[in-house]
């Protein structure tokens, strides 16, 4: 009675599987319920981000940094925390009288809009007599919302007129566009990388249904990585810039969308073995989640190494960047694999994977045929490879780097604070309306004055005076210098223009010579001191922060592979790989896009991101490769690894490629930069280095390539 027949078996395994198969399912719908009550809660802080936001360039330099010394210094004497706003008023044929009295009427109202810093000085004209210029003092204390400030002043001084063109520009305007640019970073942004992904997602897949899922996650990847970011920002533990926070986005779906690959190929190849998903969804996790934490972990170290940055905004990035990972990550292995188990395989129509495919799984009608080159030629493969990569890289050699100006800030010349200086740089000396700030003690200021009046490329050397007000251009005749606790301000204008290499060739002249007089303890400032203060930070940060990012990576791929040889080759790839990346983008930069130096913080940012995201196709190769070498050794195991995983890595590289891409639709240079140099780079990690350079090498190596290890006394 107790014996079960023939016919009655299938059906006594059924009833048997049952309490398993509902359990998984019932945990899946909790899950998944659990997850969506977060994103229902969670969703409006990707909107309220911009609250947080700040992309004021003098708040990220540390206050040791001579020009916030300088600043501070100033602001005693002055009474006041400027930055200029510049209107310029230009006829070519001449100024004329009404053009003059419409310059006076504006100032007059200028004066009176909130958070500008009177008393006003009069319009200033040109030598040439073709212009007038009228500095704006606005006060720092304005915040985000000196664009509309900028606004304003737009709003008074009108459009051209009657032959009269009429630009607001300077510092303040610049970085009033700046913040109005970033601004729109958010909405933007994120449907240009919603498209990317989604296009390449329904090319790797062709499935109506299976594209849906890791964009859902990732989704709810962002919004619950935008809490965190906005509770960090809001208590000012970190700076929030525009730049952060259009990398935050691009990094979690891009990183989100990868990992999905990962579990979702994994999870398919075990369909093709199981009849149950949850069964599948078991053995597919159990696979990949290591390799997926693993690489996680390792990119969360890398970007929190930018910690050791001295400027705020680059410091920032770090942990902005680390939390979104680490929301990707907890997402990605919780919620995606539960929207998996409840879609079945429907979701993967028309291709449904099944038990009887299973024969089908192991072999790849493209990556088969790479495997068998590696296998046969694996030497000649390797060297060809790394001959190619450091082909590209001699375009190093063209590399230069200059500090933040507005040309660099605003790929976009259409703008009034771009257009607007050139205008100026016609008519005054470059520097006018944004001069270095010279503050020394007031006993030694004639020595002081008298130096910076010997520095080539200096036009003029003015003393601040207590009747020249908050927007002195001119000197005041007979006035004595201001003196507060005994020491005075200096203003020295350049010829040139004060975002341009040779004002900062300029600034540094400057600071020699006065720093050199006996005891003036003078500290200068200024707009070109800020950028070139930050300029040495970033240099100062690449010399710090590439060492530590190697050995980390280098820690952690020694910890997963427990090997010492392979992590050491799998670096040394991802630096020949980053350098080559840097020479072909610098090439293009100067040769096609015109633009002949990059950002100071452009190969700091690359390079963190292309080693620390590069290193994810090395994890997710060699883990495999050892998995496969446990069973068939190290030769048959790299071409085993290379064949499974081949298509998953390059998918995973095209849709990150794809996500940063969307970086280039932000009229910023370094985002566009970086929009460009890191799509590349991830392509030629997943194209040549990953499926070419290191499994070749590897095999090459063999069982050797696990030395000191135990697999390295193995079978071959």
């Amino acid at each position: 009675m107790g014996r079960v027949t023939g016919t009655s078996k299938p059906i006594a395994d059924g009833v048997a599987a049952m309490p398993s198969r509902n359990i998984g399912t019932l945990i899946a719908v909790v899950v998944t319920l659990g997850w969506l009550v977060v994103g229902g809660v969670a969703h409006s802080f990707p909107g309220r981000l911009g609250q947080v936001e700040t992309d004021n360039f003098q708040t990220f330099l540390p206050a040791s940094a001579e020009s916030q010394q300088a600043q501070s210094q100033s602001r005693d004497i002055t009474g006041a925390d400027t930055t200029p706003a510049l209107v310029v008023y230009e006829r070519p044929g001449g100024i004329t009288t009404d053009d003059q009295e419409r310059a006076m009427s504006d100032m007059t109202r200028f004066g009176e809009v909130q958070w500008v810093v009177g008393p006003l000085a009069s319009p200033v004209p040109s030598q040439d007599g073709q212009a007038l210029l009228q500095v704006v003092p606005i006060d720092n204390a304005v915040g985000q919302a000196e664009n509309d400030v900028v606004d304003q002043l737009r709003t008074i001084a009108g459009g051209d007129r009657d032959g009269l063109t009429v630009e607001v520009t300077g510092p303040a305007a610049l970085r009033g566009d700046l913040i109005t640019v970033l601004a729109g970073v958010g909405g933007r942004l994120l449907a240009v990388t919603l498209g990317a992904v989604l296009v390449v997602l329904l090319i790797i897949y062709r499935s109506p249904v299976l594209w849906a899922l890791p964009l859902i996650a990732a989704g709810l990847s962002y919004v619950l990585a935008t809490v965190f970011v906005y509770w960090l920002a809001d208590a000012d533990v970190i700076k929030l810039s525009g730049e952060s926070r259009g990398i935050l986005t691009v990094l979690v779906f891009g990183a989100g969308t990868d990992y999905a690959l990962l579990l979702i190929a994994r999870y398919r190849e075990e369909l093709t073995r199981r009849a149950r998903p949850v069964d599948a969804m078991r053995v597919a996790w159990r696979g990949a989640a290591p390799a997926i934490i693993a690489s996680g972990s390792t990119v969360i170290l890398g970007l929190l190494a930018l910690l050791l940055s001295v400027l705020s905004s680059t410091r920032s990035l770090g942990p902005v960047s680390a939390i979104g990972i680490a929301c990707t990550l907890l997402v990605m292995l919780t919620f995606l694999p539960a929207l998996l188990v409840l879609g079945g395989r429907r979701v993967f129509w028309p291709r449904i994977p099944r038990p009887e495919q299973h024969a089908d799984a192991t072999s790849h009608r493209f990556w088969t045929p790479v495997a068998r080159l590696v296998g046969r030629r694996d030497r000649l493969v390797w060297v060809v490879a790394a001959i190619c990569l450091g082909v590209a890289a001699l375009g190093v050699t063209q590399l230069g780097k200059q500090a933040i100006n507005q040309d660099d800030l605003l790929f976009s010349g259409h703008r009034s604070s771009v257009s607007g200086q050139r205008v100026l740089d016609q008519h005054y000396p470059g520097g006018t309306g944004s001069p270095a700030i010279i503050v020394t003690n007031a006993e030694t200021v004639n020595q002081v004055t008298a130096a910076a009046r010997q520095v080539s490329g200096i036009a003029t050397v003015t003393p601040f005076t207590a009747q020249g007000g908050a927007s002195a251009t001119a000197p005041q005749p007979g006035a004595a210098p201001k003196v507060v606790n005994g020491r005075v301000q200096v203003n020295a204008t350049t010829t040139a223009a004060p975002d341009s290499d040779s004002a900062e060739q300029t600034l540094r002249r400057l600071r020699t010579a006065v720093h050199a007089v006996p005891g003036s303890d003078s500290v200068v400032g200024g707009s070109t001191a800020t950028n070139v203060d930050t300029a040495n930070a970033a240099d100062r940060d690449q010399q710090v922060i590439f060492p530590v990012v190697l050995v980390v990576i280098l820690f952690c791929l020694a910890v997963l592979l427990r090997a010492l040889l392979a992590p050491i080759l799998l670096v040394l790839t991802v630096v020949l790989s980053f350098t080559a990346t840097v020479g072909i983008c610098v090439i293009a930069f100067r040769y096609l896009l015109n633009i002949p130096k990059v950002d100071p913080e452009f190969l700091l940012f690359a390079f963190v991101f292309l080693v620390a995201l590069g290193v994810d196709y090395n994890v997710f190769l060699m883990s495999r490769v050892r998995q496969e070498s446990e069973r068939l050794g190290t030769r048959a195991g790299v071409l085993s690894a290379l064949t499974a995983t081949g298509g998953v890595i390059t998918s995973a590289g095209v849709v990150l490629a794809a996500t940063f891409a969307a970086l280039t639709v932000l009229p910023v240079r370094i985002l566009v930069e970086l929009g460009i140099a890191l799509p590349v780079g991830l392509l030629i990690d997943t194209i040549v280095v990953r499926s070419l350079l290191v499994p070749a090498l590897s095999h090459d190596l063999g069982r050797r390539i696990w030395w000191p290890g135990r697999l390295a006394r193995g079978r071959r």
